[in-house]
Parts: structure tokens; sequence; C-alpha cells
């Protein structure tokens, strides 16, 4: 049974920084496609960052390349995404999800099977 579960979301000021944390189980995460989405209210969900199994290739979307990195730590099979310089509009709960693909650019339009619970992240001062 695939679990993925995401961890180290919070509130923050602006110009802060958080490490989210995208735990798996049943699958590993150096042969699958570990993607970050978030959503906010009244919004689309988004995609944030992706990393390849294979190579370890990474995108990010445009609204966070510079900000964020996404990392993964395979001894202990989970991704991470750094996340700097925070702004308010950074607020929404953010889901890891993973697939047995590999990450292209267009990461965002693609269907994974494995989901997340979420975790939310809230920038405000």
């Amino acid at each position: 049974q695939v679990q993925l579960v995401e961890s180290g979301g919070g509130l923050v000021q602006p110009g802060g920084s958080l490490n989210l944390s995208c735990a798996a189980s049943g699958l590993t995460v150096e042969s699958n496609a570990v993607v970050w989405f978030r959503q906010a209210p009244g919004k689309e969900r988004e995609g944030v960052s992706c990393i390849s199994g294979d190579d370890g290739r990474t995108y990010y979307g445009d609204s966070v390349k510079g900000r964020f990195t996404i990392s993964r730590d395979n001894a202990k099979n989970t991704v991470y995404l750094q996340m700097n310089s925070l702004k308010p509009e950074d607020t929404a709960i953010y889901y890891c999800a993973a697939d047995l693909m590999v990450c292209v650019r267009s990461f965002a339009l693609l269907e994974y099977d494995y989901w997340g619970q979420g975790t939310q992240v809230t920038v405000s001062s």
C-alpha cells in the first residue's frame, strides 16, 4: 500500500522559510517522479515542482523559480521542498504526488496515481 505523508507546514512571516517533507512508503522515490502541488482557496491547483526518479532532473513552476528547491534523500525515501523568501501568495495547502514516470516540463498538467493528504502553509504577518 502506497502512502505519501507531508509535513513541515505552518505559519511563517513574509520573507521567511519552511522546509516541507514528503515521506513515502510502498514506493521508492528514486524510481518515481515526485511532484509538489499547491492549492489556495478559490484557486486552481498549481504545480510547484517535480523531481524525476531516474536522473533527479527537476522542474519548477514559474512563480517559485529561484525561491524553492526540491530535493530527495533516497535513504530516508523522502522528498523535500525548501521554500525561501515566502510571500503571502504562497499560502496554500501543499500536496505531494508520485507516479512511475519521469518529470517533464509540463509536469503540472499530468495525472498522478498517488497523493498525500496535504500540509497547510500560511504566509502572513
